[in-house]
């Protein structure tokens, strides 16, 4: 059984390579598989910061814990994120959007309180800074949703065409040649 517990970490580490989280149906084959309880095998993962029990969002927002940024308002900041997402630290957005966690420190004290969002580093948050940074990262996702769509649609409509040649340019083609 000892050689067996031994493995439940880099399974754990795995499944969460694999899935991006540690999805609770995995917890219960990996508790069958070691001869021990779903709990034990939540208590050691959910003794790790590394483990999520809950798929990550498109965005990922990290709001830094630390120190220097718990003195200079970092709670204020999280619960701005958790107001404006509608979530708390650990979950993720019924669309999938965004995910919000509490990190012990990202190491960047001097621009405190700091955020990491998608891996980039937003320094001397405060609340309206939380808004710019979201209605941001929220117009981005629109505009590369709005292209998938446009791109989509492009491709559907070119499928039917002899020549190659748009719309747009048949309709130009027309106008010059009535001319």
């Amino acid at each position: 059984m000892g050689g067996k517990r031994e493995s439940l970490l880099p399974t754990l580490q795995a499944i969460q390579e694999e899935h991006g989280y540690v999805p609770d149906e995995q917890v219960g084959e990996l508790a069958s598989a070691l001869g021990i309880t779903k709990a034990e095998v939540y208590a050691v993962a959910s003794f790790y910061g590394q483990f999520k029990f809950n798929p990550p969002g498109r965005h990922s927002v990290k709001v830094c814990a630390g120190t220097a940024c718990h003195v200079k308002g970092s709670a204020l900041v999280l619960d701005e994120w958790s107001r404006l997402l509608g979530i708390e630290p650990g979950q993720t957005t019924s669309d999938g959007a965004f995910d919000l966690d509490r990190v012990a420190c990202i190491g960047c004290c001097s621009v405190a309180p700091a955020v990491m969002v998608d891996g980039e580093v937003c320094g001397c948050m405060n609340s309206a800074e939380v808004r710019a940074v979201f209605n941001e990262v929220s117009a981005r996702d629109e505009l590369a949703s709005r292209a998938a769509g446009r791109e989509g649609a492009s491709a559907d409509e070119g499928a039917g065409a002899d020549d190659g040649t748009s719309a747009d340019e048949d309709a130009g083609r027309g106008a010059d040649d009535a001319g």
